[in-house]
């Protein structure tokens, strides 16, 4: 397999020569950790207590990881990309509401994305976290197997109707739609609702994907307990497939309250995961469709074997590549210049409301052994050999 991700010309051809110095900035800053622990705190009191620093923030770390404010905002960053081949999937990045009015609020943003996909080729899915249509509490009390009383009961059913709206929305619109995972003791209930989707809007193909977080060794069974329900009901299953973002707080909840982590032991068990799971999906590829949501290189290039021993082509509808709009450029790009289904998921939202994905993602980072150093070689990789050439 041709080792394509080191070209750093493809990589970084729409970023100017000024976005490619933020880029290094932001990434040196990330790269050590008290800082971003420090900025974090720091960002926190002055957006608590309203002092006027959303202007900073929107110039650094929020136009480099988001697309904008609102999805109008995102549409000359769609465009950009979609010249170089990458596709968007526009991400509605407010979390951690709790209020009826903001659930209908991201129900509304939903479908506006669907209509938005629906109408351009350069976005491809429509997305959404299930806590942006619920309360976590009431997820995590039901995959719990506790009780809901008679005003939950209600308002688990109107969980239920918005998850409806949506998926119900994106078959007659013919939108691919992926539904986000979040922490594993609320995904019991999450995993139902959204099986109950596939059920019944992807008997024709894979409309409503699930999300499989590869860290928890517990996933590749679930997929394949799924694919028996998939057989025997008669449904497609569409899976995006990724590491996680939530490790340390599970480890931590798991320590906390006693019970075993849910997190693979080491990093390489779960790399093994993860490629074990796309194997298995392209094993039974006829009735599934892959979201390979990753920023490991080897992760992609084993795709791209696997895709090449199957004698898929290289634009197969039912195998996309992700990344985060910001990260791993040299990945999304390149796999784009040789043909291959690449979508960048590209967050927005007001800056307030986005602080808590941009805090993740710089945690994210920080954590992750060699994603940032990576970043940083590749940048510096470019601007040498722009110097080089002028």
């Amino acid at each position: 397999m041709e080792r394509i991700f080191n070209n750093t010309a493809d990589a970084f051809a729409l970023k100017s020569d000024t976005e490619l110095d933020r880029a290094y900035f932001l990434f040196k800053m990330i790269a050590s950790e008290p800082l971003v622990r420090i900025g974090t705190a720091v960002t926190n009191f002055a957006l608590k207590v309203h002092l006027p620093v959303e202007g900073l923030i929107r110039a650094t770390v929020f136009d480099h990881f988001c697309g904008g404010t609102t999805e109008e905002d995102c549409l000359p960053v769609v465009d950009k990309m979609f010249t170089k081949g990458v596709s968007s999937v526009l991400d509605y990045s407010v979390e951690a509401k709790e209020e009826e009015t903001e659930f209908d609020k991201a129900l509304e943003k939903t479908l506006k994305t669907i209509t938005f996909a629906k109408e351009r080729e350069a976005i491809p899915f429509a997305v959404f976290k299930p806590t942006g249509f619920g309360r976590f509490e009431l997820y995590e009390k039901l995959g719990a197997g506790k009780s809901l009383t008679m005003e939950e009961a209600e308002e688990w059913k109107r969980v239920t109707e918005r998850f409806d709206i949506v998926c119900r929305t994106a078959h007659e619109n013919d939108v691919a739609l992926l539904i986000d995972a979040e922490e594993s003791w609320m995904q019991d209930a999450a995993d139902g609702l959204v099986a109950e989707m596939m059920r019944k809007y992807n008997k024709d193909k894979a409309i409503v994907f699930n999300t499989l977080q590869m860290y928890r060794w517990d996933r590749l069974d679930y997929l394949k307990k799924l694919h028996e329900q998939a057989k025997a009901d008669g449904f497609y299953i569409g899976m995006k497939i990724v590491r996680g973002a939530y490790m340390e707080k599970e480890n931590k909840r798991a320590e906390e309250m006693g019970y075993t982590s849910p997190i693979c032991i080491s990093k390489e068990a779960t790399d093994v995961n993860y490629d074990e799971a796309i194997t298995y999906m392209i094993d039974n590829i006829a009735t599934m469709a892959i979201f390979a949501g990753t920023h490991n290189e080897e992760s992609s290039y084993r795709l791209m074997e696997l895709m090449q021993q199957k004698g898929m082509a290289e634009n197969d509808d039912r195998i996309w590549f992700g990344q985060l709009y910001g990260m791993s450029d040299n990945i999304s790009f390149n796999l784009a210049a040789h043909g291959y289904n690449v979508a960048k998921y590209l967050p927005f939202g007001p800056v307030r409301d986005v602080m808590p994905y941009l805090i993740r993602r710089a945690e994210e980072n920080t954590s992750v052994a060699g994603q940032t150093s990576r970043e940083l070689n590749l940048i510096s990789a470019e601007r040498k050999r722009r110097k080089l050439d002028n």
